[in-house]
């Protein structure tokens, strides 16, 4: 259906344009994020971080900055799944496994302290 095409590209282009708005001083930084899925059907957005963020002690805020963002900015957006390259999922690329606020991660003690995200 044509118009389901050109209402999901209109999602994609709504998301992309919420990273790069978002973004600026993570970029300067060295990190990155690319949009690896949406589920227009389930509202549901997976975003990759790279570069500098795979492994960084803030990608956490990070990734919970987006996560609340996106969906507060983005109707269409019921959840946001983001990593941080070897999250055993969708792939792109190596680095530590991503820790998410909420979750426990015996290995990554150290992550729960550090500055506030950078947007």
């Amino acid at each position: 259906m044509s118009t389901e095409t050109a209402e999901g590209d209109d999602l994609e282009e709504r998301v992309a344009n919420f990273l790069r708005r978002n973004f600026p001083q993570i970029q300067m930084h060295g990190g990155s994020a690319a949009i690896q899925d949406i589920d227009r059907e389930t509202g549901e957005v997976h975003i990759q971080l790279g570069g500098a963020c795979s492994g960084c002690g803030i990608s956490p805020m990070t990734i919970q900055a987006i996560k609340s963002r996106m969906v507060k900015e983005i109707p269409e957006i019921e959840k946001v799944h983001a990593g941080t390259g070897d999250d055993g999922g969708h792939g792109g690329g190596g680095g530590m496994s991503p820790s998410f606020p909420g979750e426990s991660s015996s290995d990554d003690a150290d992550a729960d302290e550090g500055p506030q995200a950078p947007f």
